[in-house]
């Protein structure tokens, strides 16, 4: 099944054409990776499909509830002086809009289940600004994961962390493909780093340049 189908999208930013003319399908349980030049319409691209920029063409078909769609954006924590716990974070990954945070027994349950998973429950009472960038990033995954989505998408989600930090989370991501099945759909520099053999490539300069399997992209 196709779970995202975007066709003849274009999209004007800040006044000059961002992306042009991008048309391409994902199915469920794909790994997609975009990759390109800073200024090469990622973010944009990621923006118009959760519907944060408004496309000036084309079309968007999601075959999924919204509520099963999480986004992850580069720079998602401005403020590190916000007074709340790092399970205070986390925990707003299940409310509704315009529902009060009352949490039901099950949203407890998910919490401990997402901290099990990505390794973070001795960060879960820690102000999230006194945490490492690395951390904060696990953190806002948590954050992402426990609405227990269907199609996760992430902005670049390892930039400014090092290259530890950033293979872990990688293959974090990884097993969340192959183990639970999670479509990813992720803007990246860090290429390298995602090891996932059957990760898909989409290049883009404005428009679509390469779209293939991660072993083409590499020559191997």
């Amino acid at each position: 099944m196709n779970i995202i189908e975007v066709k003849n999208v274009t999209t004007t930013y800040n006044g000059h054409v961002a992306i042009k003319d991008i048309s391409f399908t994902v199915k469920q349980g794909e790994y997609v990776c975009l990759i390109g030049e800073n200024g090469s319409g990622k973010s944009t691209l990621l923006k118009t499909i959760v519907g944060l920029n408004k496309k000036d063409s084309g079309e968007i078909s999601k075959n999924i509830d919204a509520d099963k769609i999480s986004y992850l954006a580069q720079n998602n924590l401005v403020d590190l002086n916000f007074p709340a716990t790092a399970k205070e974070i986390i925990m707003t990954g299940v409310q509704k809009h315009r529902v009060l945070p009352f949490y039901k027994k099950e949203d407890h349950k998910k919490f401990e289940e997402v901290c099990d998973l990505l390794g973070i429950r001795s960060l879960t009472n820690r102000q999230i600004g006194d945490l490492s960038g690395g951390q904060r990033q696990r953190i806002m995954l948590a954050r992402a994961l426990i609405r227990e989505p269907e199609l996760l998408i992430l902005d670049e989600p390892c930039s400014g962390l090092d290259v530890n930090i950033t293979k872990e989370f990688y293959d974090t991501l990884s097993k969340l493909n192959k183990e639970k099945g999670l479509t990813i759909i992720m803007a990246t520099h860090d290429l390298d780093e995602v090891e996932n053999a059957d990760a898909r490539v989409i290049c883009m300069a404005s428009s679509i340049k390469f779209d293939g399997n991660i072993k083409e992209w590499k020559g191997l």
